[in-house]
């Protein structure tokens, strides 16, 4: 099945497969922009541990399914190569420990 992917990211497999088990989802999701499907993409795989990356995948059907169309206080993908990233975003970057 051809699902849309992100501007910076690609579908993982993992999310792909929950967003095919849950069609009210998936409507959602194509009808997102391809930025903000990259930004849900990066928000469910940039987690370290894969336990959380879990619960992210079911966050996105969830709040797809809520008609949420970014995730809740995301700062954005910082790996976006199209265009320099925002001083508010850089000022969040700087405060996180490293």
């Amino acid at each position: 099945m051809n699902i849309s992917s992100g501007t910076a990211h690609k579908l993982p497999s993992d999310l792909k497969k929950a967003l095919i088990a849950d069609k009210s989802a998936l409507s959602a999701w194509q009808s997102l922009t391809p930025l903000a499907r990259n930004e849900w993409i990066c928000w469910t795989v940039t987690v370290k541990q894969q336990k959380t990356r879990d619960e992210h995948v079911k966050r996105v059907i969830s709040e797809l399914n809520q008609s949420m169309r970014r995730p809740c206080c995301w700062i954005g993908c910082i790996h976006r190569t199209d265009k320099a990233i925002s001083p508010s975003v850089q000022g969040i970057l700087d405060k996180r420990p490293k």
